[in-house]
This record gives C-alpha cells, sequence and structure tokens, in this order.
C-alpha cells in the first residue's frame, strides 16, 4: 500500500508538470489556428485515448515526458495526394460500370464516409510551418512559460497554506566564520555576492553552489545596511561548506496580499536555485549526484512522503504541490537551454530563421534534433543508472 501511495503521488507531480508544458504549446497552437495531431501524456505504447476535432488526445504508458504533434504539411500534402486518387478511383469505376448516376454528392459522401468527425472538420487551420514566424516562435515559448504560470500557481496554495520564511540569522555556530566575522542572531541578510536574498531557502542554495569561495553578505541590524566579508569552512559531518549559520528563518503569515509577493518569492528561489546549481554542474562545482532523472525523482518523492505522512495527508499533499512547483520551474529552464531536440533548440533555429530571412533546410534541422534526441536519451540512460546506484549503495 506505501509503495501504491509513491506511485501515485509520483504520477500526481509528473501529471502536473508535463501537462502544463504541453498544454501551453497546445492552446497557443490552436489559438494561432495550427493544427495539433496528437497531444500526448507520456511516452512508449498507447494506454487509452480519444479523437476530437482533428486531434488525438493520448495517455501513454512510460511516464517520462510528454508531446504536442503538429502538422507538419507533409500529412497534409499526403491526404491531398489521397483525395485525389480516391476521386480518380470513383470516376474510373463510374466509367466502367456507365453509371452515370455518380454524381458531385456521391463522391462527398465517400470522402466523408472514411472521416471520423468530416474531413472539413479536420482540416480546418493551418500547418505548423506554415504558420508566421511570430507564431512559431509563441508556440515553442509557451510550454516553458506555462511552466512558470504553474509553478507560481502552485506556490499560491503552498505559501497560503504552510506561510514562508525570511533570512533572518537565528542561531550561530561556535568556531565558524560567520560569527568571527560579526554576524549577530537578529540581523536579516538581504544579499549574498550581490545576489538578493529574500527566504531561508535562498541562503542555503547559495552556500550550497558558492563551495569554499568568499561570500560577501549584506544584512540588515536594527535599520542599517552592514557588510561583511566569509570564507565557507568545510564541515566534515555534512560533507560540505557552511559560514556557520546553525539556524536562520522566521515564519511568515501569507494568509493575506503578501501571499502574491511571497509565492514570487518562492518560484524566483526555484528559478535562481535551479540556475545556480546548473552553472555550478558546468563549471565543475558539482558532482553527478546532484542530477537526477524519473528514478532520482521517485526517490525524491518517497522521502518526502515518509517524512511528512506522521502530520497527515495534507501536509504530505502540500508537499507535493511544492515538489511539483520546483521541478515545473526546473523543466522550464531547462527547455530554454538552446540544445536539439528540446524546446531552446527549436528557438535556436527559429531566431537563425529570422536573421537570415528564410527558414533552414527541413531536413538538415531534422538531422540536428535526431542527433540531439538520441544524445538526450544516452543522457537519460546514464542519469538513471546513476540514480539506480545511488539508491542501492544506501
Amino acid at each position: 500500500m506505501d509503495t501504491l501511495v509513491s506511485i501515485l503521488l509520483f504520477l500526481l507531480v509528473f501529471f502536473i508538470i508535463v501537462v502544463s508544458h504541453e498544454f501551453g504549446h497546445f492552446i497557443v497552437a490552436k489559438i494561432n489556428g495550427v493544427r495539433v495531431i496528437e497531444f500526448g501524456i507520456g511516452m512508449g505504447p498507447k494506454l487509452i485515448g480519444f479523437h476530437k476535432n482533428g486531434t488525438d488526445y493520448v495517455l501513454r504508458a512510460l511516464p517520462i515526458g510528454g508531446a504536442c504533434v503538429y502538422d507538419t504539411g507533409l500529412e497534409t500534402a499526403f491526404d491531398e495526394s489521397r483525395e485525389k486518387e480516391e476521386k480518380a478511383d470513383i470516376g474510373l469505376k463510374a466509367r466502367m460500370l456507365n453509371d452515370t448516376s455518380v454524381t458531385k454528392n456521391s463522391i462527398t459522401e465517400d470522402k466523408s464516409a472514411g472521416s471520423d468527425a468530416g474531413f472539413l472538420d479536420e482540416k480546418q487551420g493551418m500547418a505548423y510551418t506554415e504558420a508566421p514566424l511570430f507564431t512559431r516562435i509563441a508556440i515553442v515559448l509557451a510550454g516553458p512559460v506555462f511552466n512558470f504560470i504553474m509553478a507560481y500557481l502552485l506556490a499560491l496554495v503552498v505559501v497560503w497554506f504552510t506561510g514562508s520564511s525570511n533570512a533572518e540569522v537565528t542561531s550561530l555556530m561556535d568556531g565558524y566564520p560567520a560569527k568571527e566575522a560579526g554576524l549577530e542572531v537578529g540581523d536579516v541578510i538581504t544579499k549574498m555576492n550581490g545576489s538578493r536574498v529574500y527566504l531561508a531557502n535562498e541562503i542555503y542554495i547559495n552556500t550550497y553552489t558558492n563551495k569554499e569561495r568568499p561570500l560577501n553578505i549584506e544584512f540588515i541590524r536594527d535599520g542599517e545596511k552592514h557588510s561583511i566579508t566569509i570564507v565557507p569552512k568545510y564541515n566534515e559531518e555534512s560533507g560540505r561548506y557552511l559560514m556557520g549559520l546553525n539556524g536562520y528563518g522566521t515564519y511568515v503569515d501569507c494568509k493575506n496580499p503578501s501571499i502574491f509577493r511571497y509565492a514570487y518569492y518562492e518560484e524566483r528561489y526555484a528559478f535562481v536555485g535551479t540556475w545556480k546549481s546548473l552553472i555550478a554542474l558546468l563549471s565543475g562545482r558539482g558532482s553527478k549526484d546532484d542530477v537526477a532523472g524519473p528514478v532520482g525523482m521517485a526517490q525524491a518523492i518517497d522521502e518526502v512522503k515518509d517524512a511528512a505522512a506522521p502530520y497527515g495527508p495534507w501536509v504530505v499533499l502540500l508537499n507535493m504541490f511544492n515538489i511539483a512547483m520546483l521541478l515545473s520551474v526546473n523543466l522550464g529552464i531547462l527547455n530554454l537551454l538552446p540544445l536539439p531536440a528540446i524546446d531552446g533548440g527549436k528557438l535556436l533555429f527559429l531566431l537563425v530563421e529570422g536573421i537570415r530571412g528564410k527558414p533552414i533546410p527541413p531536413e538538415k534541422e531534422g538531422i540536428v534534433h535526431l542527433v540531439g534526441f538520441a544524445l538526450l536519451a544516452v543522457l537519460a540512460v546514464a542519469v538513471m543508472y546513476n540514480d539506480i546506484m545511488r539508491i542501492v549503495g544506501q
């Protein structure tokens, strides 16, 4: 039963972040009159689905992504060719039978009989490749943008029920640089290395990604601004560099208009934290264990569920919303990276098209995305293997 609950919670989080992303692509395409062939959640074999207004809505077996598939124009060309063949075939049969009763009406009936929603209904709108450049850019950007919108909506729910925490220092560790540099209980940290700090969690992410490098800390004490520089000290027990804050963050009630501000702070924390973690990883200051795929995501959800379970199912659900908020921002940022086969790579090709005044030949762009997809698949397998080895080694 416990395992089943963990699976259901994983699927809940997965659905929130993937559906919001693909729905962004879908709704902007539909609004702009672009034909969408499939709106799919998951990958692999089809489990269930239905067809409506020219679009297949599909749920697939593997919870590792989704797809919003547009009509590229090739499908239309194929259908038009097939329609001509059908008309020619009907005319030939009529002549062979010397049946003059075969009229335009009977041709239309024969044509529409092969379509479950009606030929004209199926082909309303235009192919993606026929859409104006700015429309295609909007469609590509809509996925990540809707991830950020969903993250904010989730943050509103979380902070309304749980509140938030500011960046006030509540306790200091003896023998560590924060206390030695003059930081005191009650000081409110406002900046770390020039980056604004609003929440307690931001102190952690800034310290974690900074490692051993000097930290310039700006804070407010008794209404006055102060600044100090701290060189973090390595802590064997935690296995990372610490400033020496034993406690930080005091509760902020958000059941008032401040909810909108603190929901923004929470999403901003997720955005900045993801971005800084990505930079740290690319610059060699991170490790392979800082990256997780679906297996690692499922493990994290299970751990959070176990920790929250003693406080009741509602607390568990709020924690799942918080994880979904973090992952939704994460997915939005990763999809904006200029890499082949993802939104950022597609956006890059569209920007090049705008600069040069004509699109990159489809076959060349297709090869780039195909290679990119293959590399991403290899990376996904490597990340999954690392997740499994980390879990086995625990």
